[in-house]
């Protein structure tokens, strides 16, 4: 049986996209509307490298990702080859997932996410609410999502945040994410079983096509074992595509992976993320 709570968030996220949809079918956008389908410099993509951003989808478009992380460590005293040997952890296996994102009205997407760790799948729906301009500082866009282990079959982890970002005219992007995950400790019969964690990032356009990324994710309140899952990277944009190699403490993809944390910062492991936009 699901959980009540990730019922609440299942009638959220209905709510939010009947709203959505109520007001796609008012009148329409007045004229200079931004085209969320003309490319953004300084936010290119709709994560950073775990995280999302705030860029919107357009409407009954869609965007593809594949997230790849290596099982080896980059120093691994106990692993018999050396990491030039085993081709920087080529040889040693992966943990895949794979996302498919759809925007389901404007302003409003959903994404469908399986990831090979506890064989889970994620739901996420996410909302933009503001845009930057003159009058408004920031861009927030709204998050609910439940994420399933064992092909969404057993344990259950809803999540509600939000996504606060500041675009640096086209040369980067800042972001703060405040997000609440249930069911984040998935030992049977315990009582920390809720995480408030901030998500911390940002992105810098450091030649026309190419950024740095980086991004930690802090837990300030309930369960948090561990130590802060972080990563960094750089990619490489190219048409619809975005390549980036990246390198992090924890091979954890999903909000309820991020919020467990890595178990340690002596760990590092490559990996890589590749995206494409249909539209």
């Amino acid at each position: 049986m699901i959980h009540t709570s990730t019922r609440v968030v299942l009638a959220l996220a209905i709510g939010f996209c009947s709203a959505a949809v109520a007001f796609a079918q008012g009148p329409s956008s007045p004229s200079g509307q931004e085209d969320d389908a003309v490319l953004k410099p300084a936010e290119p993509d709709f994560t950073l490298i775990n995280l999302p951003t705030s860029l919107r989808l357009p409407r009954f478009k869609s965007a593809f990702r594949v997230t790849h992380r290596f099982v080896r460590p980059l120093k691994c005293d106990e692993c018999p080859n050396s990491l030039l040997a085993d081709a920087f952890g080529i040889d040693n296996g992966a943990l895949i997932g794979l996302e498919y994102r759809f925007g389901i009205v404007p302003n409003g997407e959903i994404v469908f996410y399986r990831s090979r760790t506890d064989r889970s799948i994620e739901f996420l729906g996410q909302y933009g609410i503001t845009r930057q301009n003159n009058q408004m500082p920031v861009e927030i866009s709204a998050l609910a999502a439940v994420e399933g282990t064992n092909n969404f079959r057993d344990v259950y982890s809803p999540t509600l945040g939000l996504i606060v970002s500041r675009l640096v005219g086209e040369r980067g992007a800042i972001h703060v994410e405040p997000i609440w995950v249930h069911n984040s400790n998935l030992a049977p019969d315990v009582d920390d079983d809720d995480t408030f964690m901030v998500g911390l990032g940002g992105r810098l356009r450091i030649r026309p096509t190419v950024y740095l990324v980086g991004e930690f994710t802090p837990r300030v309140a309930g369960f948090k074992p561990g130590t802060t899952l972080g990563s960094f990277a750089i990619e490489k944009r190219l048409g619809g595509h975005i390549f980036q190699l990246n390198f992090s403490n924890s091979s954890g993809t999903t909000m309820r992976q991020i919020a467990e944390g890595a178990p340690n910062n002596d760990d590092w492991y490559m990996g890589f993320n590749i995206s494409r936009k249909f539209f």
